[in-house]
């Protein structure tokens, strides 16, 4: 697609190759299955194309004019995937996609015999399927013969010879340059020599590229809200297909870092509108705290006008910016965010994926906030910007609501993890996302065994349970005995459940007592599942 302007690009004759672009462009097709067959040669399987939309969750007769971020992403995907080709590029595959289809797609691409090239800023992504590294920094590429996972380290240590190499570099001009005003005098020709090299020295610095620029974060920061930041009480939301959100209860307070993830369409972003007041739940209350300042980062960028500038979507129209109670020059603002000055009369439609990106990050956070709301900041960042986020994160003062697809992320910036169960139930779990998973398994595993053991004993009493009901209608002293006792002994249990919920919000249990923090867990899905069965007990009597 770009010719280079020097050296040769060999293909085997015979070789087949797909790409996915980072930004798929549908148009013109009628039907998500046209786009995906052309893709396809004679040879290819036909039904493939059919099983990947399928796997994908569409049926092949969509609209791609109508189609979302994500599921154009998805189409694209099939139609790359789809000739099993010998070599698979692949440009940021997980853009837009959420954790089921990130997993998904995982567990395709080991399986598959191509060789593939995967660019993509997803650390956990790229630790499950890569075994080479290439690194490209400063336009030079270098190559770690190892997965991912070793990257971070090997860079690190290169950077920092680099460094030292650069410092002693600059220490030896120091020292001939001052060599050099005293004057060359006797001895002249000897010192030709010496000169020559000096400017040898000179063009190797010049030449150098050190590091590229980091971006600055520098966050404007409100009055400090109350202690509580918002709170919902059975909270429940149903748009006439089933429930969204079903029963859930939250406490949020300052300093909290809440991540939500669940698949696309489970209700995250109603979730997130009801917690800030945007959306009246049909049942349940919510309550949200004193003297809060809400900034939102937008998925997807809807709040940048493509015909504007760079430099007006930063200020409105003016030069001056206002970041932390202090005014900066738009041009010293775009620097901090890796903008050149040259792009301050940049339209932001021409803008990559990436800058756009960093763009609405600058706004974001420019304006005084104490509670920020960031639905897939991720998107399109590189690693270095990824960190400098998650350290801003860390730092922020004020209280955090994120919606992300990135595992490694949200291990790195959450204090805990509320997750799509289905059918409308929410959980919040301690930690971030590989807390959750951990956490979940053992809470899933504990509801089988409830519910095996209640459809056990639903059949074992099932004989007994007809007698009585075709008795004259009175209870026996079992039932009464049960009627008495039963309230007490749930109220009991959802006291331990509360205890033991209280027990696992304590910050940083997992990595400061991981017995506590596993025997907590174990003890609340026992309780939970105490208190179901008995709730069922209750029901029958």
């Amino acid at each position: 697609m770009v010719e280079p302007d020097d050296g040769e690009i060999f293909l085997q004759p015979g070789t087949t190759v797909r790409y996915l672009p980072q930004e798929p462009d549908l148009s013109g097709y009628k039907t998500s299955m046209a786009y995906v067959e052309e893709g396809l040669e004679p040879g290819d399987d036909p039904y493939r194309a059919q099983y990947l939309l399928d796997q994908l969750a569409l049926t092949g007769e969509e609209d791609p004019a109508t189609l979302s971020g994500g599921e154009i992403r998805r189409c694209a995907l099939a139609r790359a995937l789809a000739p099993e080709p010998d070599i698979l590029l692949l440009d940021e595959p997980t853009n837009h996609l959420d954790l089921p289809v990130i997993e998904w797609l995982e567990k395709e691409l080991a399986s598959m015999r191509s060789a593939i090239v995967i660019i993509s800023h997803d650390r956990r992504f790229l630790e499950k399927l890569s075994r080479t590294t290439i690194w490209l920094a400063q336009g030079m590429t270098r190559r770690l013969d190892q997965n991912f996972s070793k990257f971070e380290s090997w860079r690190d240590g290169i950077v920092e010879q680099e460094e030292t190499e650069r410092h002693k570099l600059d220490r030896k001009l120091v020292a001939e340059t001052a060599w050099l005003r005293k004057g060359v005098t006797a001895r002249r020709k000897r010192n030709q020599g010496r000169l020559r090299a000096l400017f040898a020295l000179r063009k190797e610095r010049q030449d150098q590229r050190g590091p590229t620029g980091q971006v600055a974060f520098t966050k404007s920061e409100g009055t400090k809200s109350g202690k509580l930041v918002m709170e919902a009480k059975s909270i429940s939301k149903d748009y006439g297909n089933g429930p969204v959100v079903q029963d859930f209860s939250v406490k949020i307070q300052r300093g909290d870092r809440i991540g939500i993830v669940g698949p696309n369409g489970a209700g995250k972003t109603t979730i997130l509108n009801m917690l800030t007041g945007v959306l009246a739940p049909d049942t349940g209350t919510t309550r949200l705290g004193t003297n809060l300042e809400m900034v939102t980062l937008d998925q997807k960028r809807e709040m940048l006008d493509p015909t504007s500038t760079l430099a007006d979507a930063l200020t409105g129209g003016g030069e001056i910016i206002s970041v932390g109670g202090q005014n900066k020059h738009v041009i010293g603002y775009m620097k901090d965010f890796l903008f050149a000055p040259e792009q301050a009369r940049t339209p932001v439609g021409v803008l990559s994926g990436g800058e756009r990106g960093r763009l609405m990050l600058a706004r974001a956070l420019a304006r005084p906030s104490n509670l920020l709301i960031l639905d897939e900041p991720t998107n399109d960042l590189d690693l270095e910007t990824l960190d400098l986020l998650q350290e801003m994160i860390a730092d922020y003062p004020g209280t955090v609501l994120l919606v992300s697809h990135d595992r490694d992320f949200l291990d790195r910036t959450v204090t805990s993890t509320i997750c799509a169960e289905g059918n409308g139930v929410w959980i919040e779990y301690a930690g971030g996302f590989s807390d959750m998973v951990s956490q979940r398994g053992a809470n899933l595993e504990a509801r089988a065994a409830a519910k095996k053991e209640q459809s056990a004993s639903d059949n074992k009493n099932s004989g007994k349970q007809a007698a009585a009901s075709s008795s004259k209608g009175k209870l026996t002293f079992k039932d009464k005995h049960a009627l008495e006792t039963l309230p007490q002994q749930m109220e009991k249990l959802q006291v331990d459940i509360d205890k033991h919920q209280v027990t696992l919000t304590e910050p940083n249990l997992f990595t400061a007592d991981p017995a506590k923090f596993e025997k907590a867990v174990q003890d609340l899905d026992k309780a939970q599942a105490d208190l179901a069965a008995r709730r069922r007990t209750v029901d029958r009597t």
